[in-house]
């Protein structure tokens, strides 16, 4: 039997907030959380970009010193998202057995591998820290999330590139459709904005160059994009059965109502152009919602900025939903916080879910020239959704050829 998965709680820290309320309210109110970097090694190594969307509250002012110094900025980003979404859950009482981790990120702890590296080649051996390995490990974000909350179900990491976090996601809803757990923790996280990957994203010519003008250099959409920008932090979503909501009286969001996942099985970096594995994730998540293309009043989509991406995804819509997609309000939120990696499809479902409880999709900025390949309902400022049911997408894609797409509908 099909089980409703209900959304209680929300958590985020990002370029725009240090929390998920912050975060909404500066992305309705058009904020760009890009901005150049002041660190030695911009100029040291001589980078081409110099920007990024770095998180606007860092983690050694929210965590305790004993709990930020034994987790790389990843699982720190980690742990303070999914802290406010399960105090925003009403911090729940749950057996521990019954409460799951669906958690990913898709680099990892690069800062604490690439840090022992350093102190390897410089200081020797002895000096490089024994915590080094539990800290850089990809699962370090789950498993910290995890024993804090005594979560026992489970506490499972994916790493799928950029739509990492929204596997994640589709996960969660399967592990509670199949009765593992009656509460899942839920998202993903990153913390990336290092020199060696500015440096590669930059020798892929992905990222955009726009360093004299940060704030307007993500454009989804905009005939002049060059790339995305670097983004980092946490988003955690706390997914329950409904009957379990229920029983605890707990303030429902919406409903995780379905969510698929796809292959391209094409290139390792570019996505299908025709984007037809990202419309079979698309229709699969619609099925498994019950709900049909007609339904859909909202769409999150993934639109990093990139020339070739972007129109990918559109491709991948119009096969989905032909010439209607023009009239369905859609957001490029990557515009405002820039591109979080294993961490922004959880950032986006979390986004999606807020659209849906306030009626309100939110802007898409930067776009000054529409490109006419991008026939789609965008606007600078928030697009109201109307009264009646509604029911929206967020689509996360990542290198690898990995589709993942999430439907939320609104109670």
């Amino acid at each position: 039997m099909t089980k409703k998965i209900v959304i209680t709680g929300i958590g985020a820290t990002s370029p725009l907030g240090g929390t998920a309320r912050e975060s909404w309210e500066a992305l309705l109110a058009g904020e760009s959380g890009a901005r150049s970097l002041e660190h030695d090694w911009v100029h040291q190594y001589e980078l081409p970009v110099t920007f990024a969307a770095e998180a606007k509250v860092r983690p050694d002012t929210v965590l305790e010193r004993p709990v930020w110094k034994r987790l790389d900025p990843s699982s720190q980003f980690a742990l303070i998202a999914a802290k406010e979404a399960f105090a925003d859950a009403g911090s729940p009482e749950i057996e521990p057995e019954r409460l799951g981790v669906d958690f990913s990120t898709g680099i990892g702890g690069l800062w604490t591998l690439l840090d022992a590296w350093d102190t390897l080649r410089e200081k020797g051996a002895r000096r490089v820290m024994p915590m080094t390995v539990p800290m850089l490990m990809p699962n370090a974000p789950s498993a910290a999330i995890s024993m804090h909350f005594e979560a026992r179900a489970y506490a499972r990491t994916v790493a799928s590139a950029c739509a990492s976090s929204t596997e994640a996601l589709v996960n969660a809803y399967e592990h509670l459709q199949a009765g593992l757990a009656d509460a899942v923790i839920a998202g993903g996280s990153e913390s990336a904005i290092h020199p060696i990957t500015l440096a590669s994203f930059s020798s892929m010519q992905a990222l955009s160059r726009r360093n004299d003008d940060p704030a307007t250099a993500s454009r989804p959409y905009d005939i002049t994009r060059d790339g995305f920008v670097m983004g980092e932090g946490a988003a955690a979503l706390v997914l329950e059965t409904e009957e379990h909501a229920l029983a605890r009286g707990a303030r429902i969001y919406a409903e995780l109502a379905g969510g698929a996942v796809t292959a391209d099985s094409f290139h390792i970096t570019a996505p299908e152009p025709e984007g037809k594995g990202a419309s079979r994730a698309v229709e699969l998540a619609l099925s498994a919602a019950g709900a049909t293309a007609d339904d859909v009043t909202h769409i999150n989509a993934h639109a990093t900025s990139t020339p070739v991406g972007d129109v990918a995804e559109v491709r991948a819509l119009h096969r989905i939903f032909g010439e209607r997609v023009r009239d369905i309000p859609v957001s490029a939120t990557k515009a405002a916080h820039g591109h979080l990696l294993g961490g922004t499809g959880a950032l986006e479902a979390v986004f999606t879910t807020l659209a849906l409880v306030e009626r309100s999709a939110p802007p898409t900025i930067n776009v000054t020239e529409q490109d006419p390949d991008a026939p789609l309902q965008i606007a600078p400022t928030p697009i109201p959704l109307g009264e009646g049911p509604q029911l929206a997408i967020s689509n996360s894609f990542g290198f690898g050829g990995h589709n993942a797409v999430v439907a939320i509908r609104s109670v």
